[in-house]
């Protein structure tokens, strides 16, 4: 699966739209990460214990994203964003983008890229 932030994939034309894909989570902290982490802001700094929770919850929704883009059938999620909000003690993450099915654009031909050409030089798996 590829996943890109830009609206195209380089080396690769986009033979089907299939509509927008996301992965969502809402997180909570246990009271033991609040507290340390509020000792830390004191100091200022940063706050190992929620950067871990929003490294994890990022990973998480981009899973969810991809499976609901594989579940469409498509093999690429373009313009892939991520949006972050907080509910009071909560934190929601969102990952989404638009699911496409993509073609590698072979050697010699406008656009492709040494990585595209050699995409498309591969058979399929049968």
């Amino acid at each position: 699966m590829i996943v890109v932030t830009t609206n195209e994939v380089p080396g690769y034309r986009i033979q089907a739209v299939l509509g927008e894909v996301m992965g969502l989570t809402v997180r909570a902290t246990n009271i033991g990460q609040s507290f340390t982490a509020g000792l830390r802001a004191i100091g200022g700094g940063e706050l190992p214990e929620f950067t871990k929770i929003m490294y994890e919850s990022r990973h998480e929704v981009m899973r969810r994203m991809v499976a609901e883009a594989q579940q469409r059938g498509a093999n690429a999620v373009v313009a892939m964003r991520f949006d972050t909000d907080s509910l009071q003690q909560f934190s929601e993450v969102c990952a989404y983008g638009t699911a496409v099915i993509v073609e590698p654009i072979p050697a010699g031909e406008p656009g492709a890229t040494p990585q595209s050409a050699g995409v498309a030089a591969t058979p399929p798996p049968a």
